[in-house]
């Protein structure tokens, strides 16, 4: 075994859309599909110039944050 040329799992990102949060934050949105068929929401939230968070969130979490959220909004 070779460690020259690792393989790794394919995934394709699509840039989907980026946000100004208050207090200097950045918060951008990616589908990101797998070869495996797998799809998640990845959420990466950038705080000042070099702290990054980042989220990878199934269908369903995504549909639950969204009841939240509107929920949340709609006060």
């Amino acid at each position: 075994m070779t460690t020259d040329d690792p393989q790794f799992a394919k995934e394709d990102v699509t840039h989907l859309a980026t946000l100004a949060a208050p207090w200097s934050r950045e918060i951008s949105f990616s589908a990101v599909d797998h070869e495996s068929g797998l799809r998640i929401l990845r959420m990466r939230i950038k705080e000042g110039r070099a702290r990054f968070t980042i989220v990878d969130l199934d269908e369903k979490t995504v549909a639950e944050m969204m009841a939240v959220m509107g929920e949340w909004g709609a006060k």
